[in-house]
């Protein structure tokens, strides 16, 4: 099998557990280098996980002969610098999510990759996750019957960080205008957009009620999928307490999950009542990783998250901010 080297930019902690090691793990790719601008932790990164090449200047690691493919883990304001130069480069390019802070500076990257013909991924990977694949399986099945609406309520508390004052990249208005809302929240819409199909119309409202940060940290939006499928969600960063819930309403039953904990998903309807708890893998993007391998060795495969997809997510997030 032909070999693909990566390299990543950005190593921090996403990529320690959750989605750099399998870069190296998946059969056809091997992770050729690292960049990071601080010089030692970028060489103890490299140490660590048996990195041949390490490098502090992104330009270096891009135009690299040796990098075939570019994973950007960077923060989201510095997805389209980075993405523009990977796309100028002609190479393979996966974004973390969300693939920008705004619809705008996504659809620039979109076409940038399009204009050139070079792959474009995005790392929204629980569309690739076991425990969410089986929903979708319940839903082709339509254990549920027609799927009639969808709501996701998500509260959290303030952290620690939050309390304090300390900076936070995720809560800087212009790093991410909604906050937490943007860090997470795109997980949960995007995987609905995989789940039931586009959205044709979204409308929200958002406010920032603690005046701990300057982004946004209560928001509300409704929204009606192209084949007329209702939804709604609540999103609050100052609750008491932590509540993660999506029920998924059919005509003849309901399924109902977490985004982010690990915990059962479960099925009452009148043909087909369950619930399963399926164990997310150690590293957690390796699915989207292992899917990566398979889009890009097998022309019959396509990955359930690419530019065009999470181009949809990010008007989905701008729509419901009100920036468009």
């Amino acid at each position: 099998m032909e070999i693909i080297n990566w390299g990543i930019i950005g190593c921090g902690n996403v990529t320690e557990i959750k989605s750099g090691p399998p870069y190296k793990l998946v059969e056809g790719f091997n992770l050729k280098a690292v960049m990071r601008r601080d010089s030692e932790k970028v060489k103890d990164y490299a140490k660590r996980h048996q990195i041949e090449k390490y490098f502090t200047d992104a330009d270096s690691l891009i135009n690299d002969s040796n990098v075939d493919a570019i994973y950007i883990a960077t923060p989201p304001d510095t997805h389209k610098y980075y993405a523009l130069k990977v796309a100028n480069a002609k190479k393979t390019c996966c974004i973390e999510k969300p693939l920008s802070p705004s619809y705008a500076d996504s659809l620039i990257i979109h076409n940038a990759f399009k204009e050139k013909n070079v792959p474009l991924f995005v790392a929204y990977y629980r569309r690739s996750l076991p425990r969410f694949l089986k929903i979708k399986e319940w839903l082709d099945k339509k254990y549920i019957g027609d799927v009639r609406h969808i709501n996701w309520q998500l509260n959290k508390y303030p952290s620690d960080t939050d309390l304090s004052g300390e900076y936070n990249w995720r809560t800087d208005f212009k790093v991410a205008n909604g906050g937490y809302f943007d860090d997470l929240a795109s997980h949960g819409l995007d995987l609905f957009t995989f789940l039931l199909g586009n959205m044709k119309d979204v409308k929200g409202i958002s406010t920032n009620q603690q005046n701990l940060y300057s982004a946004k940290d209560a928001i509300t939006a409704c929204w009606i999928h192209e084949n007329c499928i209702t939804g709604s969600g609540h999103w609050n960063f100052g609750s008491n307490d932590y509540l993660d819930v999506v029920t998924i309403y059919g005509s003849e039953g309901q399924i109902q999950f977490p985004i982010f904990e690990d915990e059962p998903i479960s099925i009452t309807s009148k043909s087909h009542s369950e619930s399963l708890f399926i164990e997310n893998p150690k590293h957690v993007q390796q699915p989207h990783v292992e899917n990566l391998r398979n889009d890009l060795f097998d022309d019959s495969f396509t990955h359930p998250s690419t530019g065009n997809t999470a181009l949809h997510t990010s008007w989905i997030m701008d729509r419901i901010l009100g920036k468009i």
